[in-house]
């Protein structure tokens, strides 16, 4: 049963409508995916948005809930093979998904499911053995488990080589120890897709993703953090302990796990941008609509040429960065290497989240300060864009050294 109904804080907005900024969305989808988009949307008015305002001010929504919802109406698989109940659509139908699930009224919902959707299961059915599948995979996809993903650590989250977290093999098992650190879902996780080394070697090389069950002994929960944003969304710091687990557990050939998660990651950043577009166009058009109603010195906001030209130009960018998603989308559908492009989409996601919300914020004076609009919350939860996945950092340095022009080693 879902929580019952709480006062909406948060002036609520139609998501039934696309506004007349989004014509490139309505050209670039196909019947069916606008199709499934309503599905989507029918199940964000009716069972997600009336709740977004308790479950924030909880520190966590029902994940188990939300996914079951999502996993029955065939959405937590869409690019998932049929075998282990997915609807094995291309890519397409997930970016049309995310783009979609921006719709929700707080980032730490749609985050959480694209973990599972997008973070924590890609690799799993693209390399995974059939037992695998069976075991981790079809009830992921069914919304029976909620999955987590275990790369970042305390000592270091974008350097994905520097990760410490060891898997020794023991006749048949792993014997897991370390820790991971900024674990959404963790919480309300039954498995985590897990990055380890599983022997000595090279950083790239020597590094595995493991299927681990969440109630294994020695798994512990250390601690809930505590964010300035995406609050409905727990985070958790993990320590493995000793934690055995079937070598069977490893995800393809061992020692290609950050080769894996480098491939996980296209899909990863492409799905970043998709649920940005959504709060970014609604960031803008909101504040169109409490530009055009509040009045100073006689006449609307809107009418100051320096804010409507500044949401003209906010707007613009967005479908700048619509049409480059599109774009590596079905570059990423013909098979291509999209690591580059699903770079910089990513690194201007970030960009964007925070210049959007914090210009449009300005505009709403001294209400966009309270928590009584939408906008404070976009605030602080498009901030985590420019960190999360990849800060704009790595993201630089991935293009630079895709572009020949990152720094070179010194020749012996």
């Amino acid at each position: 049963m879902f929580l019952s109904r709480t006062t909406q804080l948060i002036r609520p907005f139609s998501t039934g409508t696309l506004c007349r900024q989004n014509a490139l969305a309505e050209a670039y989808y196909e019947e069916e995916q606008r199709s499934m988009q309503k599905t989507v949307r029918k199940i964000i008015d009716e069972d997600i948005n009336p709740y977004i305002d308790q479950w924030e001010a909880e520190g966590q929504y029902p994940a188990k809930q939300v996914f079951k919802k999502f996993g029955e109406a065939g959405l937590l698989g869409v690019n998932k093979p049929v075998e282990y109940g997915g609807m094995g659509l291309n890519f397409k139908y997930s970016v049309a998904l995310n783009e979609e699930l921006g719709q929700i009224n707080a980032g730490g919902v749609p985050m959480s499911i694209a973990v599972q959707t997008d973070m924590a299961t890609p690799a799993l059915a693209r390399f995974g053995s059939d037992k695998l599948k069976r075991e981790f995979l079809a009830p992921s996809v069914s919304g029976d488990m909620v999955a987590c993903l275990g790369v970042s650590e305390p000592g270091g989250g974008s350097d994905v080589a520097a990760a410490t977290t060891s898997a020794v093999r023991r006749g048949d098992d792993l014997i897991i120890n370390g820790q991971k650190m900024w674990i959404t879902n963790a919480f309300q996780a039954d498995w985590i897709c897990l990055l380890a080394n599983t022997s000595e070697g090279p950083a790239h090389t020597n590094k595995s993703l493991i299927c681990v069950p969440m109630n294994t002994p020695g798994v512990h929960l250390n601690k809930r953090i505590d964010k300035m944003g995406m609050r409905c969304s727990d985070t958790a710091v993990i320590f493995f302990d000793d934690v055995r687990v079937p070598a069977a557990n490893i995800i393809g050939e061992a020692g290609l796990g950050f080769t894996y998660q480098m491939l996980q990651f296209q899909e990863e950043r492409m799905a970043c941008a998709a649920l940005c577009l959504a709060p970014l166009d609604n960031a803008v058009r909101e504040t169109a609509n409490y530009c055009r109603e509040r009045k100073a010195f006689g006449q609307p906001l809107l009418n100051n040429q320096v804010i409507h030209f500044t949401l003209a130009e906010l707007q613009t960018e967005i479908e700048m960065l619509r049409s480059a998603l599109y774009r590596a989308t079905e570059m990423y559908i013909e098979g291509n290497d999209v690591t580059q492009l699903a770079s910089m989409i990513k690194l201007k996601s970030g960009k964007l989240c925070r210049k959007i919300p914090d210009a449009c914020l300005q505009y709403w004076g001294g209400m966009g300060f309270t928590n009584e609009v939408l906008i404070s919350r976009l605030y602080r939860d498009m901030r985590l864009t420019a960190i999360g996945g990849g800060a704009d950092e790595v993201m630089l340095g991935i293009i630079a050294k895709t572009m020949g022009i990152g720094p070179q080693k010194p020749k012996k």
